[in-house]
């Protein structure tokens, strides 16, 4: 097995040769289950777990391996070894953690590019698309906007919805899909470059599986049947998978996200409203909020109808949970820096210091 075929170029090359682990092999995580690893070496693959040191000595969840990190291992088997540390990331795919407050849940590393499904007939939204475009551009990945299931929805209605993203969102190319019609994926293959990682992201019945399938030429992926009752795919993919693709291109499965909840995106949200931080330099204050101070320009535009609403209460409402979100990873912070002073007093009194 050549690592080649996993991504690993000069930049990774240089990586490895800096980390000084030239006793260990490389590797790349292609799965992850329930903090086991299958990760590609150049013997082949192996089950991985991270080592004790590594567990305890790291102080994010998302400081342990993800799908796309490269790590050095240590052979114990056969197929097996442990993990004893991850490469430097050249991108972070990660959204706010459901769980514990200021903590980010990490969906996948070294990525170029993301691939954002989403279905054209009840699970259109496009302030999701916004929110993923965030996400994005937060992580350093290019998005890319997949519209599935366009069977669905007639010629016009899909035209008024290319339309209505490309205005919102004129920053991502937009590719329109039909598995049913096997319509638009001779398009889409000439976008995706060998050597290159994307990641697929969607949320549940949008489509993602059926597009894999599609990609890779196999049922790789199991698919659900469409309800007719919600106009959904059933959710199957249950973990994140790096498969390569017959053309070379390397792409990232995830199951379906529910929420896409913002982490430290300041500027990314900047970015995916452009029109919003354009008109915002021209406002009377410098920290305008764009809410009610005299002489605020996007309030301005709001009102002669140059901005759109929608945008803008997307806006406001991505804004006000990353400030929840910085605020939060702030004091988590403090309270570890707190916790980490009480262990190293703890430690000179137990040893009479």
């Amino acid at each position: 097995m050549r690592l080649e075929r996993y991504g690993y170029d000069a930049h990774v090359a240089r990586i490895w040769s800096e980390s000084g682990f030239d006793d260990l092999d490389i590797g790349r995580v292609i799965a992850e289950h329930r903090e086991r690893y299958v990760v590609a070496l150049e013997k082949g693959e192996a089950m991985a777990e991270i080592t004790g040191a590594m567990r305890f000595g790291s102080h994010r969840r998302e400081d342990f391996p993800a799908v796309g990190d490269w790590v050095a291992v240590v052979p114990t088997g056969p197929d097996e070894g442990r993990i004893t540390a991850v490469l430097p990331r050249t991108s972070l795919l990660a959204r706010r953690s459901a769980g514990r407050e200021g903590e980010r849940q990490v969906i996948a590393a070294n990525i170029d590019h993301a691939l954002v499904a989403q279905s054209v007939n009840r699970d259109y939204s496009i302030n999701r698309l916004e929110r993923y475009l965030a996400l994005c551009l937060a992580s350093g990945a290019s998005p890319i906007i997949l519209l599935t299931k366009t069977d669905l929805v007639d010629a016009q209605t899909l035209e008024g919805i290319v339309e209505a993203v490309s205005a919102r969102i004129p920053s991502a190319p937009v590719a329109t899909l039909s598995a049913h019609l096997l319509d638009g994926y001779a398009p889409l293959r000439k976008l995706l470059e060998p050597g290159r990682t994307y990641c697929l992201l969607g949320s549940s019945g949008a489509g993602k599986s059926t597009l894999l399938n599609a990609l890779c030429g196999e049922e790789r992926m199991r698919t659900g049947a469409i309800s007719l009752h919600t106009a959904k795919g059933r959710h199957v993919t249950t973990h994140r998978e790096l498969v390569v693709l017959e053309d070379g291109a390397i792409l990232i499965d995830n199951p379906g996200m529910r929420e896409i909840g913002m982490a430290e995106a300041s500027e990314a949200i900047a970015t995916t409203f452009a029109s919003i931080a354009t008109l915002g330099r021209a406002c009377r204050f410098r920290d305008c909020t764009h809410l009610h101070e005299t002489g605020c320009a996007v309030r301005a535009a709001l009102e002669d109808g140059r901005l759109n609403r929608a945008a803008y209460d997307n806006f406001l409402r991505m804004e006000r949970e990353n400030a929840h979100y910085e605020a939060s990873a702030i004091e988590l912070r403090r309270k570890d820096r707190d916790f980490g002073k009480l262990q190293k007093n703890y430690g000179r009194q137990k040893n009479g210091f």
